[in-house]
């Protein structure tokens, strides 16, 4: 299956909201109003399904669109510009380091070793640091996934931040040029927990100076609408610089994206669509858009 019927089919739930949406004769007030109740009930929220159908009213009118299929052009649109980055992941750090970040069970291990793969054939040098110290097995899962993806494996103390500072080192001596970390899973109530994200990132520019860092909230996709308020409290904590969203295929949900970016202003990098280790995509905005309204 290519990637673009791989995005299709994990979009099947989500885009059953959208498929009366986008079928009306002609232009009128019901197709607006379907189009809102189509991105609410996908988990768009309701400020952001409204502010889409005033764009696209106003895209409608300026056009001359008469009909449905220039609707939906102008649908899609407005909905890829919608989340669309701001920027380009920085990974051209010595080494490059990527920090996994979330709740418990939102996918960061399976994430990582993902990644560790769709990186690894773009022809990076990946090492996997298990900075995961608490959960039990953890850095036997993670280890299991470098082994399936090829990449190295590194693990350590009990102590997280000392396990990422060895990591990292390491990968500056040469071992790797780009490190995926993958930390433990914490409720954003916890604040001792929460702050300890922020010496872990200060840990990074002290074993390696020139690294670059960027940091991805796992988000599990059937959380919907309570995924806002997981990002808004890491964001506060962590400097947030994309999302990965898990679980994509198995969620009505997939809406939800529009919210992560449109209020708190964080791209999604990532979307998991599958249990395979080549099945976390990059996230196309044009792509997702297209396949939702198909």
């Amino acid at each position: 299956m290519g990637l673009f019927d791989k995005l299709k089919a994990s979009l099947t739930k989500t885009k059953n909201n959208f498929a009366y949406s986008v079928r009306a004769d002609k232009i009128s007030d019901e197709y607006f109003e379907r189009v809102e109740e189509a991105m609410i009930l996908s988990d768009a929220g309701y400020d952001v399904a409204m502010s889409v159908s005033e764009e696209l009213r106003k895209a409608v009118r300026d056009n001359n669109a008469a009909d449905e299929e220039a609707a939906n052009v102008l649908l899609k649109k407005i909905c890829s510009d919608r989340l669309r980055a701001d920027r380009e992941l920085d990974l051209t750090g010595d080494p490059a380091v990527i920090m996994l970040i979330g709740v418990n069970g939102s996918g960061k291990t399976t994430a990582a070793g993902k990644l560790a793969a769709f990186y690894k054939q773009q022809g990076r040098k990946v090492m996997i640091a298990a900075a995961d110290t608490f959960r039990a097995a953890a850095a036997e899962q993670l280890e299991v996934w470098a082994q399936r993806s090829g990449t190295e494996f590194f693990s350590g103390q009990n102590d997280p931040s000392a396990v990422v500072f060895d990591a990292v080192r390491s990968a500056a001596a040469g071992r790797a040029d780009l490190v995926i970390c993958d930390t433990a899973g914490r409720l954003q109530t916890k604040k001792n927990l929460m702050d300890e994200l922020g010496k872990i990132a200060r840990t990074v520019r002290k074993a390696a100076p020139d690294a670059s860092v960027e940091t991805l909230l796992v988000l599990d996709g059937m959380t919907g609408q309570n995924a806002i308020e997981q990002a808004r409290a890491f964001a506060e904590t962590a400097d947030v610089s994309g999302i990965i969203v898990t679980k994509l295929d198995g969620t009505a949900k997939g809406g939800s994206v529009f919210s992560v970016k449109e209020k708190l202003g964080i791209p999604v990098r990532f979307i998991g669509v599958g249990e395979g280790i080549d099945d976390l995509l990059v996230f196309d905005p044009d792509e997702f858009c297209e396949a939702l309204f198909e």
